[in-house]
């Protein structure tokens, strides 16, 4: 009878560490070490699945928890596994390199990876006095309006790290990069409250599917 907890041992990740090391392993090793074992599938056979489904590391990067849970029947637990281990890596990645932000163009390509997903995500760029990145931060998912972007969640990151701008930042998943009537009424009101607090908003950036528009260029950030 087969043994659940085994797959084949041509296939066993942790025999091929042993024998050529961790660089040996392919993708879908890799995450099924991760996941772990399972009683109820072959894991290294889901792991090659969800390779498979998503074709490419930047677009599962990119996946949400319900989308994650959803496709592959997982538990929210291999979920969010998954989840932390590619928020690791990009942590991991970008430890030593400091990003400037100086132009709408180049805040859109840092954040361009907003338009694969499937909800709305309010973000937060914190930047100091040589508008360096020094805090990102996702402040609000879900549908935005102006009483759900309170100025309290905008604004005390930039405190507690002592930015002295922000360029706010959310995706529409439609694709259309359009602002609505809400964006702009909403960063209106987020505009005030930045003089209030003497910290600059520098922009809000509302991403779409290979495009963007500025609020700044717009002329509705001042």
């Amino acid at each position: 009878m087969k043994d659940p907890y085994r797959s084949a041992s041509s296939r066993d990740p942790r025999r091929l560490i042993r024998e050529k090391g961790i660089y040996g392993l392919k993708n879908h090793e890799l995450l099924s070490l991760i996941l772990g074992k399972s009683r109820k599938e072959d894991v290294s056979e889901l792991s090659q699945r969800i390779i498979e489904h998503h074709r490419c590391l930047a677009v599962l990067d990119n996946a949400d928890l319900e989308e994650i849970m959803d496709v592959f029947g997982l538990s929210e637990t291999n979920a969010i596994k998954i989840l932390a281990v590619f928020e690791l890596g990009r942590r991991f990645y970008s430890r030593d390199k400091w990003v400037f932000i100086r132009s709408p163009g180049e805040a859109y390509e840092y954040l361009k990876n907003m338009s694969f997903l499937k909800k709305e995500h309010l973000r937060g760029l914190y930047l100091d006095a040589r508008n360096r990145v020094i805090r990102d931060e996702i402040i609000a998912i879900g549908t935005l309006t102006s009483s759900l972007i309170h100025p309290r969640e905008v604004f005390r990151p930039a405190v507690e790290v002592g930015a002295v701008g922000i360029i706010l930042a959310h995706n529409h998943p439609s694709g259309d990069p359009s602002p609505s009537k809400e964006d702009i009424e909403a960063t209106q009101n987020l505009v005030k409250a930045s003089k209030i607090m003497n910290i600059d908003l520098l922009d809000h950036i509302i991403v779409g599917l290979g495009s963007y528009s500025s609020l700044k260029e717009k002329g509705i950030v001042k």
